[in-house]
């Protein structure tokens, strides 16, 4: 296929401004540019196809049948160019309006709703709408613009980065294990108390990943407290309830002011990843970019 030059493209563009407003004069006017270089490019453009375009009389330009086929044509190249430029500006434009989030419970309670007065700080015309939901949302039925996941993703339509792995492990009080002791080893877990969540969404009990020799293998434990929120599992935990399992990144504060500490460290799997999904129509939306390159600062 032949390569357009330069020359052909700037010649459709002056035919496409001088059919839809009808003379040279105004096409020039729109273009910034001089009558006679828009008459110039539309004689080159002529010749290069072979056909004429316009049938000129003193006061106006008509198309000719040839000119009405291709005119359609070259107007929707210059939209192209105009949408381009428009993109350019909005690309350039400060972070503004309504940024609609969506995330699991958990990782909104305790990651992001913390960081939501940082990133305001940084752009204060962002007014941030934060909507928690452990099922996941249509975020182009919902008109939302960002989104966290935990998991594989199913939606093609949508861009996507992986912001982190989320690493479940084992937690307890220091004075749980200091009285009950501290298991060396999954199967151990039998002589303890333990606490485990289960999901809103399906009802099924969470089932423990750990890492046995080469193998991953996963186990629903005989707790003694199931809960059905994660925060209520914190707060068992916390109160010295008994060993349960939760993210890495819910349990950090707790791990940072020593109110917990890791149990069976030695048998984590990394089996899920977090990501951030974005419509494709969002994509050049400058609060969607401060907000993608914000991300990341959580995860570090």
């Amino acid at each position: 296929m032949e390569h357009i030059g330069l020359e052909r493209l700037t010649g459709l563009i002056a035919f496409a401004r001088a059919g839809d407003l009808g003379s040279y004069s105004a096409a020039a006017r729109s273009l910034s540019i001089t009558p006679s270089a828009v008459s110039k490019s539309v004689q080159r453009l002529e010749k290069q196809l072979g056909v004429a375009l316009f049938t000129r009389t003193t006061r106006s330009l008509v198309l000719t049948p040839e000119g009405q086929e291709l005119h359609q044509r070259a107007r929707r190249l210059l939209l192209a160019a105009e949408e381009i430029e428009q993109a350019a500006s909005t690309l350039r434009a400060e972070p503004s309006g309504v940024l609609r989030i969506a995330a699991p419970v958990p990782l909104g309670i305790h990651l992001l709703a913390p960081a939501l007065p940082v990133f305001r700080k940084q752009y204060p015309d962002i007014t941030l709408d934060l909507r928690l939901n452990d099922q996941f949302v249509d975020l182009v039925e919902e008109g939302i613009d960002v989104a966290l996941r935990i998991g594989d993703l199913a939606d093609s339509r949508l861009l996507s980065r992986r912001l982190a792995e989320q690493k479940l492990r084992c937690f307890a009080t220091p004075d749980y294990l200091a009285k009950r002791g501290t298991p060396g080893h999954p199967e151990q877990l039998t002589e303890h108390d333990l606490i485990n969540l289960r999901f809103q969404s399906s009802g099924q009990m969470l089932r423990w990943p750990f890492q046995l020799d080469s193998k991953a293998v996963e186990l629903i434990p005989d707790a003694q407290i199931i809960v059905d929120s994660s925060d209520a599992l914190l707060a068992a935990l916390l109160n010295g309830a008994g060993i349960g399992m939760t993210s890495q990144l819910l349990a950090r504060p707790y791990l940072e002011n020593g109110s917990l500490v890791p149990v069976l460290a030695s048998f984590t799997v990394e089996n899920r990843v977090i990501t951030a999904v974005w419509p494709q129509s969002r994509r050049a939306n400058p609060a969607v970019r401060a907000f993608l390159d914000f991300l990341p600062t959580l995860f570090a």
